[in-house]
């Protein structure tokens, strides 16, 4: 047995984890990464555990970044600076195209949910989901978020984006050293091309060892 978890919207996406159990034989393994390139999709194989490798390294990103609306963080702010950092939509609005629903319980299954009462707890509870909904943490129209035309620094928003996605950087390393996928190349492929994180940042990892200012890389040379 193996799974494919082809990624939304999968017309687009060119990402497929090929997932591998602890009893898979590599033939099977190998059958599926070749039907995914057959298909014109990159074959990325994975361990069995929990989120795979990319929802699994994406899921803390996106519940840090509850975790500052919660503090106060103004959305777009957030969803802005996600953006000057390179990511194709920022983290909140993310949620809203998948689901709140779907990150609601995809974070119970990770262990990463929210608090009892949080604005996202609060939004499932009133059936607020988000883009399919019509109204999640932003209020859509016609397939887009509604957003004010609030400015912010350059620099703001450059310090803000870089703070961002350090939990996604500490969870894929900690995934490297679990074994979920081989090297740290995988790793970096899977977020490129399973999320969109920055390509010309060269992935998660990459980024973190090319700016050894960065928080996670300054607790990874402590260690």
């Amino acid at each position: 047995l193996i799974g494919l978890h082809f990624f939304s919207p999968v017309p687009q996406m060119p990402l497929v984890e090929v997932v591998r159990g602890a009893g898979t034989r590599e033939e099977e393994v190998k059958k599926g990464a070749a039907f995914v390139t057959a298909i014109d999709k990159f074959p990325l194989i994975t361990k069995d555990v929990p989120g795979f490798l990319v929802n699994k390294v994406l899921t803390p990103y996106m519940f840090a970044a509850f975790q500052r609306l919660e503090q106060g963080e103004n959305k777009e702010k957030i969803d802005e600076a996600a953006r000057a950092f390179g990511m194709p939509m920022g983290p909140i609005e993310l949620a809203d195209s998948v689901g709140l629903d779907v990150c609601a319980h995809v974070a119970k299954i990770l262990g990463t949910a929210s608090s009892e009462g949080s604005k996202l707890d609060k939004l499932v509870a009133s059936g607020r989901l988000g883009k399919k909904t019509g109204e999640g943490f932003y209020v859509w129209k016609d397939g887009k978020a509604v957003k004010s035309a609030a400015q912010y620094s350059k620099t703001e928003l450059e310090k803000l984006g870089r703070d961002l996605v350090e939990p996604m950087i500490a969870e894929a390393q900690k995934s490297l050293d679990e074994g979920v996928v081989e090297n740290a190349d995988l790793v970096d492929a899977g977020m490129i091309f399973g999320t969109g994180f920055a390509p010309f940042r060269g992935g998660p990892l990459h980024y973190s060892k090319s700016h050894p200012g960065s928080a996670t890389s300054t607790r990874a040379a402590a260690e």
